[in-house]
């Protein structure tokens, strides 16, 4: 409720104007009184009051005075003048003030109703914008490491063109390795027996467990150091280098620490993996060219000892596998599959351009890419194999000989995963958004968000928010929302509950906040519902 303070030197006045204000129609309490502007400004110190209704001429400290007191301690509530003084002096020093109105005594019960409606209308949407900007900083705290890492991973694959700021200065958080060198260590999970029939929820929990080992090993070798996931079995590492040290000796280290990792993943996890290394570069917009060579270096200890012999391998940057790798999984896994075919095309173009392309190679791309499709389909609650139930993954591979061949099994595969993927059409969507609904009807009253709901039903936010909205046709803000109002109609219609305890059983603790939702959901607010019930 909206509290207002009475500050008069007549008694009179001050009794009847706390008998004309319309108190609950306007959803608001009695704060307290004054008879001067000093004592106003202690009283308005204890209760906090929204709005101040003031008188201009009193003993001590007039009203004007105490109004600039309170301007210059930022006084953040509505102040209304209520005045027998019409004179136009008085009026404009009220203006410069920024008061919200200037009425003349005596004033009628409409006159007062319909100033104190219109100033309860500025503090509903002052109160909007300060919860909305609130709620903002809330997520921007949220989702500041998330940013920082695909910020990370954007410069790290060459897919920064995403983020605008990026292509300037790196977040704060990152300027403090601007002028350093730095280089790129690509790591493979490698393929074994032991992995090859593991679920992609335990291939997550080893990833998972990787990530740790790593993450400890850099903090104690090199903390200066970012280690990013990227696809399935890849992930990289940018060492940020003084460019004091001699090449030799921060290669050597990184190499030491390569080897200490490759050792301490084979003892804890009983897993192998692969080391690639870029080179230095000495600017960080140079970073995805190092994280190039380092998967290409990779390439190369893969495909050799597949043939048992030294193979021709693209060696240009121009190819950048992982840039591809990046921007075809993001494409795949929100569904465009005109982008996602856009990707193929050019980097199948690249590839002609290249003067020795080896089936052999094409038929290792089409593997890494199968890995990389099934696991960022997995993180949105996609299962590959369940698309593909009649596929025999080797002996198509074996077929890919061209790029042709290449361009046209990606494509066809891509058009079945886009057309494929409906909500309604996967019975994981329907029982995530069935939960979605239950939980909204379940816990209304609690602080539920799309972040809670991610966290439960491991799935990305935006994906949950873009299949529920396909399933109700609402996102999931405006669906609780509109559960929340119901319940609030229903209990109004009760009438066995206060406001404010109708609020709180809502899920809403700022009161003034709850009525300026109930009254744009209903179109009144809930004193006239509570009234007309």
């Amino acid at each position: 409720m909206w509290k207002i303070l009475i500050i008069d030197d007549d008694f009179q006045v001050l009794e009847g104007m706390k008998k004309a204000i319309p108190w609950e129609a306007i959803d608001a309490e009695f704060a307290g009184e004054a008879s001067d502007g000093a004592e106003g400004l202690e009283m308005i110190s204890q209760t906090q009051p929204d709005i101040v209704i003031t008188d201009i001429y009193m003993p001590v400290m007039n009203g004007l005075e105490m109004i600039e007191k309170l301007r210059e301690a930022n006084f953040p509530g509505e102040i209304i003048i209520l005045s027998g003084y019409t004179d136009f002096q008085y009026a404009r020093q009220a203006l410069r003030l920024h008061v919200s109105d200037y009425l003349s005594k005596p004033v009628t019960v409409d006159e007062l109703r319909t100033v104190l409606e219109k100033v309860i209308k500025e503090l509903e949407a002052k109160e909007l914008i300060k919860m909305e900007q609130e709620d903002i900083r809330k997520k921007l705290m949220l989702y500041e490491p998330f940013g920082q890492q695909e910020w990370l991973k954007s410069v790290m694959t060459g897919t920064s063109h995403k983020w605008v700021s990026g292509l300037n200065l790196p977040p704060a958080e990152q300027q403090h390795w601007i002028h350093r060198h730095h280089l790129v260590m690509g790591i493979e999970l490698m393929s074994t027996i032991r992995t090859a029939n593991l679920s992609l929820i335990d291939w997550n929990l080893f990833r998972f467990a990787l990530a740790n080992i790593i993450q400890e090993i850099l903090s104690e070798d090199w903390p200066e150091s970012d280690f990013i996931e990227l696809h399935s079995h890849h992930a990289a590492i940018m060492f940020h280098i003084e460019p004091s040290e001699p090449a030799d000796a921060s290669l050597g280290r990184i190499r030491a620490i390569g080897n200490r990792i490759t050792d301490c993943v084979l003892m804890y996890l009983k897993l192998n993996i692969r080391i690639g290394i870029g080179q230095v570069k000495t600017a960080w917009q140079e970073i995805s060219d190092s994280t190039e060579e380092a998967f290409l270096d990779l390439l190369q200890q893969t495909m050799t000892p597949q043939l048992g012999k030294p193979t021709s391998l693209p060696s240009d940057l121009a190819i950048r596998p992982i840039k591809f790798y990046q921007e075809l999984a993001e494409a795949i896994v929100y569904s465009k599959e005109e982008t996602a075919s856009q990707i193929v095309d050019a980097y199948i173009h690249q590839l002609q351009q290249m003067p020795t392309i080896t089936p052999a190679y094409l038929q290792y791309l089409c593997t890494e890419l199968w890995t990389i499709f099934a696991y960022s389909l997995y993180s949105v609650g996609i299962v590959l194999d369940e698309l593909f139930p009649d596929m025999h993954l080797p002996s198509e591979i074996m077929q890919i000989q061209t790029t042709t061949h290449l361009q046209e099994w990606l494509r066809a595969k891509i058009h079945i995963i886009a057309t494929s993927r409906h909500w309604n059409e996967n019975s994981k969507h329907k029982e995530a958004v069935d939960f979605m609904i239950q939980y909204a009807h379940d816990h209304y009253a609690e602080e539920v968000s799309l972040e809670d709901m991610s966290k439960k039903l491991y799935l990305s936010r935006n994906y949950l928010n873009q299949i529920f909205k396909k399933s109700t046709g609402e996102t999931f803000t405006n669906y609780l929302i509109q559960v929340r109002m119901k319940k609030a109609q229903a209990l109004l219609a009760e009438g066995k509950h206060l406001i404010y305890e109708i609020s709180e059983k809502v899920g809403y603790k700022n009161v003034p906040y709850f009525s300026s939702i109930f009254k744009k959901y209903t179109g009144m607010s809930p004193s006239e519902v509570g009234k007309s019930g």
